[in-house]
C-alpha cells in the first residue's frame, strides 16, 4: 500500500489508497483541521503534514496501520491513553480494521497547537 511516487498534495496522497483507507485518512484530516483551524497542510517526507508555528503533526497510511506522528512532545502526555497502540518516541500506530480514536487524536492535536504557540511566544520574546 505504500507508494513511492512524489505527492504534490494531501488529496493526491489520499487518492492512492483503497476506498476504505481513503475514508479513514479523510476523517483523520478533518479531525486535525478542526482541532487546528489555523494550521496549513503540506506534503513533507512524502506524507501529509500540518504546520502551525512550526511542524504540528504528520500522518501516513501503511498496509496494516495508520501512522500518526505528533512528535515525542505529543505522545508522552497521553501515554496512559495509548496503551492499546504501538507507540515509539514520536509515533503512534493505529491498526486498520479497528476503530480509530479520533477524539484522542483531536486532543493530541490541540495539545500540540498550544505547545507550538508557547514555543512561538518564547521565540518572539527572545527576538524582542
Amino acid at each position: 500500500m505504500e507508494n513511492n511516487s512524489e505527492f504534490q498534495s494531501v488529496d493526491e496522497y489520499i487518492a492512492c489508497f483503497p476506498p476504505e483507507v481513503q475514508e479513514v485518512l479523510r476523517q483523520l484530516r478533518t479531525v486535525i483541521k478542526e482541532a487546528a483551524p489555523g494550521a496549513t497542510e503540506k506534503i513533507s517526507y512524502q506524507m501529509p503534514a500540518f504546520v502551525f508555528h512550526g511542524n504540528l503533526v504528520y500522518f501516513a497510511a501503511y498496509r496494516k496501520h495508520i501512522g500518526f506522528y505528533p512528535t515525542s512532545c505529543g505522545v508522552h502526555p497521553f501515554m496512559d491513553e495509548l496503551t492499546d497502540y504501538k507507540v515509539s518516541k514520536g509515533t503512534i500506530q493505529f491498526p486498520l480494521g479497528k476503530p480509530i480514536p479520533f477524539d484522542l487524536i483531536s486532543r493530541i492535536v490541540r495539545y500540540r497547537v498550544e505547545e507550538n504557540i508557547e514555543i512561538a511566544k518564547g521565540r518572539s520574546r527572545k527576538n524582542s
